[in-house]
């Protein structure tokens, strides 16, 4: 243990949550390094949140340019180069990952590419890469190694017949001509719609009551008529079963609410998204017994472990399983660890879906207002009646706001529809300052915008909706 290295922190993991973290230290003049195993950026930024949008901005420009005739618009012999397409997303997460390096210099991380273990409170061992073998001693130890893409028992993605989101985003030169997706959460439904666009055969399969199960039930029906428009075909209330991988297909059984169906399903690929678990592979030496709940690491509201000096932030102790989260987290863990007032743990975020039609939300949905025994009211919204959705050629959708029938602060707030995701901000500020309907409603928007949507859900709570 010769070659020792001094940190105020050391950061393990250099996704949303890691590299954020450390960036976050480095600001305030600490000495700092982020090991990431992989690239900067981790899964979300090389394997996940950007290369997937890029390939969906991709779809829904193509999709864009076939309807271009409705617009007045003559744009013959459309076609696309599937090559192309995914290597313009694996450029982009080049270039994003290439963006981290540089903030990692500008606010003097030390960067090592290698995998790490907490051998000891306050040291830290390279297990892999070219520093393998070598300590590093820290004051502090943010565990940031998010996770990895759960997979089915005794069938391993190989890249071909079985996939999960990562080998999906692999480079090839021709989409699969027909597909299975096991899982209908925000992976599940981002893929079903990239690979629908691009001509491939898609089959969607959820085994709970509708698609994107932890949105609001109308979010999901009204998502799976949009998609059943589009040529995707969706099972809800299925599970797959007998699954045989072969050389040229895969195929599998459904069963429906307990029973197995007599049509069998037969498709070039599968893609398994039903969702993650932690990942710790090791992370932890023999002698750091973290606590841990269900595999995900039990963090207090400072986001320190049970063992002091040692945090942790992101996806590794748990959900929402959300980019945006884990940089929250990550750099109020570190403003914790250095004694500074942070926001503490995560109350109210936006979640975002990036399939056409979007997703946002935010706060209870209607079903959890129910059990809760809330009073509570909702103002509803369609993109039908927007004058910028109708003009833009995207009108399908609706807003959807849940509210307090007394006081009518809002308490959750549920978009379908084009740009959802840039639209839910607005609500998840308002929720946060404890806004009302009624301060929604009477700040003016501009008009034509589709941020009129929500002034008028706000509205339609207590029947004030000019435009329905």
């Amino acid at each position: 243990m010769a070659d020792i290295t001094d940190y105020d922190l050391i950061v393990i993991g250099g996704g949303p949550a890691g590299y954020a973290g450390a960036i976050r230290a480095g600001q305030l003049g600490k000495k700092v390094a982020c090991i990431e195993m992989e690239r900067a950026g981790g899964t979300c930024l090389n394997w996940g949140c950007i290369p997937t949008k890029a390939l969906l901005k991709s779809a829904e420009f193509y999709r864009s340019l076939q309807k271009a005739d409705s617009f007045g618009i003559e744009a013959k012999q459309i076609g696309f180069d599937f090559g192309k397409v995914m290597e313009r997303s694996r450029g982009v997460s080049g270039q994003m990952a290439k963006g981290i390096e540089f903030l990692f210099r500008k606010n003097k991380v030390d960067y090592i590419v290698g995998r790490a273990q907490v051998s000891a409170p306050g040291m830290v061992e390279i297990t892999e890469g070219e520093q393998k073998g070598k300590f590093l001693k820290t004051k502090n130890v943010l565990i940031a190694t998010g996770c990895k893409a759960r997979q089915l028992p005794d069938l391993p993605p190989d890249g071909e017949r079985v996939l999960t989101s990562r080998e999906a985003l692999v480079p090839r030169k021709n989409p699969p001509k027909s597909l299975v997706i096991i899982g209908a959460g925000a992976i599940g439904v981002e893929f079903a719609y990239f690979f629908n666009a691009f001509g491939t055969k898609v089959t969607l399969v959820e085994m709970l009551p509708q698609l994107v199960p932890v949105e609001d039930e109308e979010v999901g029906k009204g998502l799976q008529r949009a998609f059943e428009k589009q040529g995707i075909t969706a099972h809800v209330n299925t599970k797959v079963d007998k699954i045989r991988v072969g050389k040229s297909s895969v195929k599998m059984a459904l069963t429906k609410n307990g029973e197995t169906t007599s049509t069998e399903i037969e498709a070039e690929s599968l893609l398994v998204a039903i969702g993650v678990v932690p990942n710790l592979d090791g992370t932890l030496g023999r002698s750091v017994k973290l606590e841990l709940e269900r595999g995900y690491i039990k963090v207090n509201d400072n986001y320190e472990t049970s063992v002091k000096g040692i945090y942790a932030a992101g996806d590794i102790i748990g959900p929402p399983w959300l980019a945006h989260v884990a940089t929250y987290e990550a750099v109020n863990a570190v403003s914790a660890m250095f004694g500074l007032h942070h926001g503490g743990r995560v109350k109210i975020f936006p979640g975002a879906t990036y399939c056409q039609p979007q997703i946002a939300s935010t706060g209870l949905t209607e079903k959890a207002a129910k059990e809760k025994k809330l009073d509570y009211k909702v103002g509803k919204f369609p993109f039908s009646a927007s004058g910028k959705a109708v003009a833009s050629g995207d009108s399908e959708g609706f807003v959807k706001l849940i509210s307090d029938a007394k006081t009518g602060e809002i308490l959750g707030a549920h978009i379908l529809g084009n740009e959802a995701p840039e639209l839910i901000a607005e609500y998840v500020l308002a929720m946060n300052m404890e806004g009302t309907i009624d301060e929604v409603h009477h700040s003016i928007h501009a008009h034509p915008t589709l941020s009129e949507a929500l002034m008028e859900a706000a509205a339609a709570t207590t029947g004030e909706a000019i435009h329905i």
